[in-house]
């Protein structure tokens, strides 16, 4: 291995040698803390550790790096405090999970570290929105984020890279090529020569560097930053490097043949570089002593830190009260002054005054900058707030919620655009494993607003009527809300962008442009969780919302004989059960209305915390009435046959005889 010191100091090399030595002899002892017994499992980067390394002592410390659970270099170069380390991997207080994430799913703004979720793609997206944020601060910020050469197969990391490269975002995208996914060679992982090469089809530039070189790592990426921070772009990065440890430490290593253990083994990158620091008398063998001996005392006194931490005491209020950022619902007074607008034109407003109001948020989606979206809410957006805060963004969904996560972390309000909320799916993960439970891991929140036109009876067909909220409503840390008429829309969309919480926010694309209301033309709030009680009565309790909120309404304006409180949820998650339980206890009947189909929807929940918290005060059997349990058909007839519209009346009707 040939190093080349360039124009580096002495003291330069030496400080490089104690950020590789220190997480090295911390692998060393955790190994030993393995075989004790007193780690339950480890990750380990041993023969990795000059990426980790040169990298984070090229960024400067207020710049992100999104490492990966094999990169310790990274958590030892921004030097937290080995105890908390050590807390972090024994499930303790102290660490930065509070016992709720294990290794290093982690982040922590201090140290300007995000950590991966274990579905390892998303957190490529996170670095182009944290980029993104740089870039608009213009602050001549670069992002380095890890990944493996198993993950390249994901659709997340060609998303991300294609993101990058369009917006010409500086992110450093590290590839750490070891050559095997757990215990899949590379040879069945991918057909390419060399993954540097991928960069090609992006546009971007890429390079292969020696993973093992410290000093290799270490000079070029100097080179690059400077460069990035002169003309900013992604650049991939593809190290050549090998784990000596297994996928983690109960995997083993027998799956490797033992000629590429012995040939990857000289190539150490901590042995040869401390072999050319002796050789060029840079680094004494006292030196080198005295810092092992340091670092041991300092790994020692961590543990001891650590061990005697109490072990967590699990209370339902800590953790309950974690799922959430805490967020104190600010009210706005409004003049007289209304318009009789659209629910199309409500949902326009809110994002138009929102974006005065906030001038750190960005929109992004598909064609909504020029064009003004497909159904045209944002239509002269970009000329009042510019190309840079609404963005065109490339078909790739869940980079494109990944990336509203990075906005977040770097100070933005993120607000995206799904062009139909069934197109949701392709985005899934990153809502419901990322933005859903970040606060709860490590108090991260996710202020992203997603927006879902949504919803059938416009001959649309599958793939572009479905309304989905049941796949939301179950996953805690997401707020869900669902309007049916345009005040409602314009307040509770105001509201969840003033939300540092992530927000699904289901807009029906049937009520956009056949509902109208009087609405006020200034901004104003309504507080998320307070349903809305639309006619009051005696007889019956309907629960809906969304477009079934205004099917109801019709079918009890045809049969005013019917005394019935309409309850409008308006928000499914936090849900109104005071409001819910308090007509039920007055009426003694309930039937709840949905357009979703039946089983696993939202009324099989709310059907069962009626009946488990207002039994007694009920006369009849909970009721509900959804679409069938079939994907949305097309045609007119079959569609019209799927929806509850024609069903509902007459089960009111029976309900109201029991």
């Amino acid at each position: 291995m040939t190093f080349d010191r360039k124009n580096l100091t002495d003291n330069q090399l030496l400080d490089l040698y104690k950020r590789i030595l220190k997480p090295r002899l911390i692998e060393e002892k955790m190994l030993i803390l393995i075989r004790q017994g007193k780690v339950s499992k480890w990750f380990s980067g041993i023969g990795q550790e000059a990426i980790s390394v040169g990298i984070t002592a090229v960024l400067d410390t207020d710049e992100y790096i999104l490492p990966m659970h094999r990169n310790l270099g990274v958590f030892t170069g921004r030097n937290i405090p080995l105890y908390r380390l050590f807390s972090q991997w024994q499930g303790k207080a102290n660490g930065f999970t509070k016992g709720r994430d294990r290794s290093f799913h982690f982040g922590t703004q201090q140290y300007k570290i995000i950590g991966m979720i274990s579905h390892l793609g998303p957190q490529l997206g996170v670095a182009d929105g944290i980029a993104l944020a740089n870039k608009l601060k213009k602050n001549g910020k670069i992002t380095a984020v890890f990944t493996g050469e198993g993950a390249t197969s994901e659709g997340d990391f060609h998303e991300a890279l294609n993101i990058a490269s369009v917006w010409e975002l500086p992110v450093m995208f590290v590839i750490e090529n070891n050559g095997y996914g757990l215990s899949t060679p590379t040879n069945e992982q991918y057909r390419c020569e060399n993954l540097a090469d991928k960069g090609i089809g992006y546009g971007m530039e890429s390079h292969i560097i020696d993973g093992n070189n410290i000093l290799e790592v270490f000079n070029l990426l100097s080179e690059l930053k400077a460069s990035m921070i002169e003309r900013p772009r992604p650049v991939l990065l593809e190290f050549k490097t090998f784990r000596m440890r297994g996928h983690e430490e109960a995997s083993g290593t027998k799956y490797v043949p033992q000629e590429l253990m012995d040939m990857w083994a000289i190539k150490d990158p901590v042995d040869n570089y401390r072999k050319f620091l002796k050789d060029n008398g840079v680094l004494s063998e006292e030196f080198d002593l005295a810092l092992r001996n340091e670092i041991k005392k300092e790994i020692d006194e961590g543990l001891a830190i650590a061990n005697a931490e109490p072990e967590i005491e699990a209370t339902y209020s800590d953790e309950l009260k974690d799922v959430y950022k805490p967020y104190q619902h600010e009210e706005f007074r409004y003049s007289e002054e209304k318009e009789n607008i659209r629910f199309i034109d409500a949902i326009s407003n809110s994002l138009r005054e929102s974006m005065k109001r906030h001038p750190n948020s960005v929109i992004m989606g598909q064609d909504i900058a020029d064009y003004g979206g497909a159904f045209k809410i944002t239509d002269g957006f970009m000329d009042q707030f510019g190309k840079e805060r609404v963005r065109n963004t490339p078909i790739c969904e869940s980079a494109i919620v990944s990336a509203g996560m990075g906005l977040s972390i770097n100070g933005y309000k993120a607000i995206v655009e799904m062009q139909f909320a069934d197109f949701v799916s392709t985005g899934f993960n990153p809502i419901v494993n990322l933005l859903a439970k970040s606060h709860y891991r490590w108090l991260e929140n996710a202020d992203v607003v997603v927006r879902m036109p949504c919803g059938g009876g416009t001959q649309a067909g599958p793939f572009h009527s479905q309304t989905n909220e049941a796949w939301f409503t179950k996953t805690p840390g997401l707020k869900v809300v669902y309007p049916a008429f345009p005040y409602d829309a314009k307040g509770l969309l105001n509201t969840s962008i003033n939300d540092p919480n992530p927000v699904m926010f289901f807009e029906h694309k049937q009520l956009y442009r056949s509902v109208y209301q009087e609405v006020p033309n200034d901004y104003y709030t309504i507080p998320l969780g307070k349903a809305a009680l639309l006619k009051e009565g005696n007889d019956v309790t309907v629960i809906s919302f969304g477009a079934a909120v205004h099917w109801a309404l019709d079918t009890l304006t045809k049969n005013p004989q019917i005394s019935a409180d309409l309850l409008d949820l308006r928000t499914l998650q936090p849900l109104d059960t005071e409001a819910i339980f308090a007509s039920v206890k007055k009426t003694g009947r309930v039937i709840i209305y949905q357009e979703d189909s039946m089983f696993g929807g939202l009324a099989s929940d709310i059907s069962a915390m009626i009946m488990e918290n207002c039994f007694k005060y009920l006369d009849a059997p909970v009721k509900r009435v959804a679409s069938l349990d079939s994907p949305i058909p097309f045609t007119k007839a079959l569609e019209d046959q799927y929806l509850p519209k024609g069903r509902f009346e007459n089960d009111l009707k029976e309900l109201l005889k029991y």
